[in-house]
């Protein structure tokens, strides 16, 4: 049986792409994912991040990783079109790239029976497993998640060659928040900035660039 694992990283920050990526596996080789210490890759070094990429492709039957930009991100919630399905058209695209029998998703939403009503207006979901916290559950999961979390590093990498080490990208960070006011008290907005994220609209408001409607939220 071939297996697939489904996950993203970079949902939330401000800074940078959301990235999703599906791989999959002969159902034979998962204890040796297990092995080579495949697991969330929350819990995982940069280096060991690294480590693990191009051995779980060497692992993998196939893989395709997706790119989401900050503006594409943008459009999307500024027409009104909610993050959540955004992701449900991209996991959508991995699941006819990526040939297997089963498909494991790691839920981005709460509720996982909710996400697969989304992901099912793109494809019949009758072969879909999509669980809380999967990438925990299922190594194909943790491999998915490497994968993704480690192209997302490697384009964050790449802006500090632009600007400099703004952290990681998240508002929790405080690098990046002094990072983003900086730039906004010179107007001078990077375009890989989230600008539809409520942060960015509080920080455009207190340097009095642009009044945003009070009442609009981002469905996120």
């Amino acid at each position: 049986m071939i297996v697939c694992g489904i996950d993203e990283a970079g949902r939330g920050p401000i800074i940078g792409p959301m990235v999703i990526a599906g791989v999959s596996f002969k159902e034979g080789v998962l204890i040796k994912l297990t092995e080579i210490g495949v697991r969330d890759s929350k819990t995982l070094s940069p280096i060991k991040r690294e480590e693990l990429y191009q051995k779980i492709k060497d692992l993998a039957e196939t893989y395709h990783i997706i790119k989401i930009s900050p503006s594409e991100i943008d459009n999307a919630i500024f027409s009104g079109l909610k993050l959540i399905k955004l992701e449900a058209k991209y996991i959508a695209e991995i699941i006819k790239k990526v040939k297997a029998e089963i498909y494991y998703i790691d839920s981005p939403q709460n509720d996982p029976s909710s996400f697969l009503k989304t992901l099912n207006k793109f494809i019949d979901t009758k072969n879909v497993v999509c669980e809380i916290k999967a990438d925990k559950k299922y190594v194909q999961v943790s491999a998915a998640s490497i994968l993704a979390k480690v192209e997302r590093d490697r384009e964050i990498r790449k802006m500090y060659e632009k600007y400099g080490n703004f952290g990681s990208g998240y508002t929790s960070d405080i690098r990046t928040i002094n990072f983003l006011k900086e730039k906004v008290s010179k107007g001078e907005i990077p375009e890989e900035v989230r600008k539809s994220w409520k942060t960015y609209r509080k920080l455009i408001e207190e340097n009095g660039l642009f009044k945003f409607n009070s009442h609009y939220k981002p469905e996120l």
